[in-house]
């Protein structure tokens, strides 16, 4: 069964060579273990989702441009996430209006990169109890 994700969450990119972290900035929100919950709205690059380390996406312009430079060796770049649409499908549970933000959610950067929930920031069962 899918679990709430609130701030800390470990996120993944297919693209990206490290983890990242989720960041939920709105005050006033349902909190787990005193960590406020997200929604599938907390999509927002450089704020809610933070960069993946070093990007090796060739869809992504720098890598692109780098890699050519390097004679067609994969050269990666520093990680600027690309998100034009929220986290999908999202749960039932709506929080302050907008549908919560489960565990099996997926964001998707306009490099090709699948982004995932790696762990939801907290250690409880799926009510978030």
């Amino acid at each position: 069964m899918a679990k709430y994700v609130c701030m800390g969450a470990t996120l993944k990119c297919t693209f990206g060579q490290t983890p990242s972290t989720l960041s939920v900035i709105v005050p006033l929100r349902p909190m787990i273990q005193n960590k406020p919950k997200a929604t599938i709205m907390d999509y927002v690059p450089m704020v809610n989702v933070m960069p993946f380390g070093m990007c090796t996406s060739l869809s992504n312009p720098t890598v692109a441009s780098a890699t050519s430079a390097a004679m067609g060796v994969l050269t990666p770049m520093p990680c600027v996430p690309v998100i034009v649409a929220p986290w999908a499908p999202g749960g039932k549970q709506m929080i302050t209006n907008m549908p919560a933000l489960l565990d099996n959610c997926k964001l998707m950067c306009a490099y090709g990169g699948n982004i995932s929930i790696n762990m939801p920031g907290h250690t409880c069962n799926s009510e978030g109890k």
